[in-house]
């Protein structure tokens, strides 16, 4: 199945990322920092979402239109004191048909199961707004994560298929940490 090849294959990558991330949480002292990384979280996702939206398949075109989005960070931003002034620069990944798509969006949504931990670091540090987008689906979550897994792992079946949604993963754990490090990777 596609989402836990996936999972498989992207595990170094994912454990990068979730390095930045931690490393840079744990630097907040106040509303104003946490909005400092909710830019790049916006930045990444603002863009890469637009691109994912042009190749997705109509069997996630429902799914993809009520999900947790760049939005729930914009409203976390200004509920923080900030604006979407000076965001950092986003490193995409190619997205150019519905597998590279699928890699992607299995990224941004796996991102919704590591949101509570994220909350509870930033509650330990003082912080207690701001949380619409880490919060994901709440009790909702685990239920939305086997429905989203449903739909990929039916619709990205073939081999070359699931090869190059896990490509596309890959490159999207790797473009995102580009972003947080606003650098790329030679």
């Amino acid at each position: 199945m596609l989402s836990e090849r996936i999972k498989a294959a992207t595990k170094n990558g994912h454990q990068n990322l979730e390095k930045q991330v931690v490393y840079r949480l744990k630097a907040i002292e106040n509303n104003l920092d946490y909005a400092d990384l909710l830019k790049f979280f916006f930045s990444y996702f603002e863009t890469l979402e637009q691109q994912i939206a042009n190749n997705i398949p109509a069997s996630l075109e429902p799914y993809f239109r009520v999900r947790r989005s760049a939005k729930d960070i914009a409203k976390d931003i200004a509920v923080l004191g900030a604006d979407l002034a000076d965001l950092p620069q986003a490193f995409l990944p190619i997205i150019e048909n519905k597998n590279q798509a699928i890699g992607a969006l299995y990224v941004l949504e796996g991102s919704i199961m590591g949101g509570p931990y994220i909350v509870k670091m930033l509650q330990k540090q003082g912080i207690e707004t701001g949380f619409n987008f880490f919060q994901g689906y709440g009790e909702q979550s685990a239920e939305k994560w086997a429905k989203f897994t449903k739909i990929i792992n039916t619709e990205v079946a073939e081999e070359k298929d699931i090869e190059e949604a896990i490509a596309s993963a890959h490159n999207t754990f790797e473009q995102f940490s580009n972003t947080f490090t606003n650098t790329i990777n030679a």
